[in-house]
């Protein structure tokens, strides 16, 4: 009988601030993932948060919160694949953890990432479709603008390609922007 809270704590402090050096903002998505999963579970079982046991997160748990996420808080697929990959990860987490339970961590890895129609976008020019009004840039992920054109390498005729950018550490700064989101 293995209590889940434990396992969730060291999942953040550990394996996401120290080993893996998660950016804040990534952080905090996964905070909320668990936020709703657990709300969730209060609500599907009857049982608070603190006395959830690792078992009690199920396959049919999960199933019936990813469905919850697309019918009734009307998420995307894309939004509901990222609170998945945020189960996973704690799931892959605690099977070095809790190898007794490792039968059911293997059915909740096994759940699979939901398909969806990728839609392709590329900039043509400064009056591209999406652009602000009175720009060259377009908005971006969560309004940021996109870069200007010509600082990305682009394909004769193709999307842009963005170079990958080296994670930096964690500032105090971008912490509390992510806390206050």
């Amino acid at each position: 009988m293995t209590l889940l809270a434990p396992i969730l704590e060291s999942f953040f402090s550990e394996r996401l601030q120290r080993q893996r050096r998660a950016s804040p903002c990534t952080i905090a998505a996964y905070r909320d993932a668990f936020r709703l999963l657990l709300g969730f579970a209060r609500t599907h079982l009857g049982k608070e948060p603190s006395a959830l046991l690792l078992a009690d997160i199920d396959v049919s748990l999960v199933g019936a919160f990813l469905d919850h996420l697309e019918k009734e808080r009307g998420n995307s697929v894309r939004t509901r694949n990222a609170r998945l990959a945020a189960i996973h990860s704690f799931f892959r987490f605690a099977a070095a953890r809790e190898p007794a339970h490792a039968s059911l961590i293997q059915r909740v890895l096994a759940i699979p990432q939901k398909r969806f129609d990728r839609s392709l976008v590329t900039r043509r020019g400064p009056r591209h479709e999406g652009a602000r009004p009175g720009t060259n840039r377009a908005a971006g992920c969560r309004g940021r603008p996109l870069p200007a054109q010509g600082l990305a390498p682009r394909l004769p005729g193709g999307p842009v390609i963005m170079p990958r950018r080296e994670r930096a550490p964690p500032t105090p700064e971008r912490v509390s922007r992510c806390r206050s989101a």
